[in-house]
């Protein structure tokens, strides 16, 4: 008894009941054999409803839950035990304190679901923080990769379109996707019925002379089920990306092509064709080695517009060399191997402006009229193109038909060439100089010609005299041809002895933009000075070589006649003109 009169149990178990913190006891059946208010209002129950039942039979929802695992766990070994667990019937996070007394089993528990909601809250924020970041890199990371791919398409546009090679356009192209797009690459054009693996790239130069093996084998080895035959019969790409050694036994038909495929350990190959304008005329294979692995779509993508972007580029080099080869035929044509009469050596040299195709408005001539006399002809077309290329070979064959007719002197075949150039309706504008060598009896007696020429706004030409001086002719100039000028022309008259060189010259030798004309003159008199001993060949050599090493604005052409004396022939044997394989050059 205490001093009040009241027994400890009494005091205990009124403590128990005043407890804000839940609690009951379960006795060795698992029946409810305590429970204070706390406990009963914490569970939705009162007291009396619950004393007396089986705890699983009271809240079923207990059995095999970490309720039940605990509780048995305790009463079995005495050992206590604190956990958390989740009940749903009453939607509660109970913080559970269960402990085995000779009263029997005693459970104290708190309703922690506001805190559980918080720590939920905190990690779904964390987790969503966590997936945004994620999200972000992602999104950064496809970002780059497409700035990548996309800049990669640029310049696979920017190097193919600045050549118009096609082998060296493919090249470029198998170049640029290696290793971006893929671990090799092969660029596979088909000419006539000739397929040729042109473009060949490897990202490891180690293996450079494997794919040269591979690529010199694949044409004549490839079975029609191959992956660059099917996507060039069918016009769509062809992805393989787990390369089996069955599969790829079943597409090679050579032993020695099969050998060297395997040596460059394909695993994943992707074959897009080359369309362009309608036509199918090659492939692009990309391939993965097995360290690499599948292409990504992202991979894929990109490499199919590339290859249209190549097929482009690559269609476009093949129509321009196509173009260059015609105009370089008709400016073949047009710049005709000159006449070599006796006595007389000529040498011509033309140099085109425009980039890649050999044609433009400069032209020479030289021919014979009935009489013997030699004429000689150099112009200058406004332009440098096709069109202008078109009116060159109309002027010159006015020139020729005109001079060759009634032999007059070469300021009234200008005259008549302007008139009919303007009355047939030849709308161009033309610099041109006609001149002619004459050689009377008497002349030749004395080892001597005559020089007779005419300007229509033509540079005058250079008389380079045995001794090695320079003598620069000069006469009345003319207005340019194409202006149907009805006005006086006027004839310059030189002698022209043995041993000396005439040069005639478009002004794209010697005239600059950004150098005075007379200065630039002067350079081609010094150099024409130095150069005057030489052979005649040698002469026009140095003269391009020495005027055109910095560059050239304009067309240039060059007409160079070396007088011989009587008693020597020229070192050229006359024989039939024939037209170069090449247009001549240093």
């Amino acid at each position: 008894m205490t001093a009040g009169g009241t027994a400890p149990a009494e005091l205990l178990m009124q403590a128990v009941e005043g407890m804000a913190r839940p609690l009951f006891v379960l006795d060795d059946e698992w029946r409810f054999s305590y429970m204070n208010p706390a406990g009963a209002a914490v569970l939705g129950q009162s007291v009396d409803a619950l004393i007396g039942r089986v705890i699983w039979d009271a809240y079923p929802d207990t059995l095999d839950s970490p309720f039940e695992r605990n509780y048995r766990h305790v009463a079995a070994t005495g050992g206590p035990r604190t956990f958390e667990a989740w009940f749903e019937p009453l939607g509660i996070w109970f913080q559970v304190d269960a402990f085995r007394t000779d009263a029997g089993l005693v459970v104290t528990y708190d309703d922690v679901t506001a805190r559980h909601a918080v720590e939920e809250a905190r990690e779904e924020a964390i987790a969503a923080r966590e997936a945004a970041a994620a999200r972000a890199s992602s999104a950064a990371a496809e970002a780059e990769l497409a700035g990548r791919h996309l800049m990669l398409l640029g310049d696979i546009s920017t190097a193919m379109g600045s050549t118009l090679d096609p082998d060296e356009a493919v090249q470029r192209f198998a170049e640029l996707v290696v290793p971006a797009l893929g671990d090799f690459c092969l660029v596979t054009v088909v000419e006539g019925n000739r397929r040729r693996d042109v473009g060949r790239a490897h990202s490891d130069p180690a293996q450079a002379a494997a794919l040269d093996r591979y690529a010199d084998l694949r044409a004549r080895s490839n079975r029609t089920n191959a992956p660059v035959p099917t996507s060039m019969r069918d016009g769509t790409p062809v992805v393989i990306q787990d390369l089996s050694a069955a599969q790829l036994e079943a597409m090679v038909s050579d032993a020695d092509a099969l050998e060297a495929a395997r040596a460059l350990r394909v695993r994943a190959v992707a074959a897009f064709p080359l369309i362009a304008r309608g036509e199918i005329f090659g492939a692009v294979t990309l391939v993965n080695t097995c360290d690499r692995g599948p292409f990504t779509d992202a991979d894929l993508r990109t490499a199919g517009v590339a290859a249209k972007r190549a097929a482009l580029g690559l269609d476009n080099a093949r129509l321009a060399s196509a173009q260059s080869q015609v105009a370089e035929r008709l400016q073949r044509s047009l710049l005709s191997e000159p006449v070599q009469p006796d006595h007389l050596e000529l040498a011509v040299r033309y140099r085109p402006a425009t980039r890649g195709i050999s044609i433009g408005g400069d032209w020479y001539d030289a021919f014979l009229q009935p009489d013997g006399s030699t004429v000689l002809v150099i112009g200058d077309v406004v332009g440098h193109d096709l069109e202008a290329a078109a009116a060159m070979g109309q002027l010159k064959t006015l020139v020729r038909a005109i001079a060759y007719d009634r032999q007059d002197a070469p300021a009234d075949v200008l005259r008549r060439v302007d008139l009919a150039a303007v009355g047939l309706g030849t709308e161009t504008l033309a610099t041109a100089l006609v001149a002619r060598v004459e050689q009377t009896p008497g002349m030749k007696v004395e080892g001597m010609r005559r020089l007779r020429w005419a300007s229509a706004g033509h540079p005058m030409p250079m008389l380079l005299l045995p001794d090695g001086s320079v003598r620069d002719l000069s006469s009345r100039v003319g207005p340019p041809l194409g202006m149907g000028w009805r006005g006086p022309r006027a004839d310059g008259v030189v002698d022209m002895p043995s041993g000396s060189t005439l040069l005639l010259f478009t002004d794209g030798l010697f005239e600059r933009r950004t150098s005075d004309l007379d200065a630039g003159r002067e350079r081609l008199r010094g150099l024409a000075r130095t150069l005057a001993t030489e052979p005649l060949e040698l002469l026009c050599d140095g003269l391009l070589g020495g005027l055109l090493a910095g560059g050239f604005e304009d067309d240039v052409a060059v007409l160079a006649v070396r007088a011989h004396p009587e008693s020597s022939r020229r070192p050229v044997e006359a024989g039939p003109v024939q037209v170069p394989a090449e247009l001549p050059v240093p």
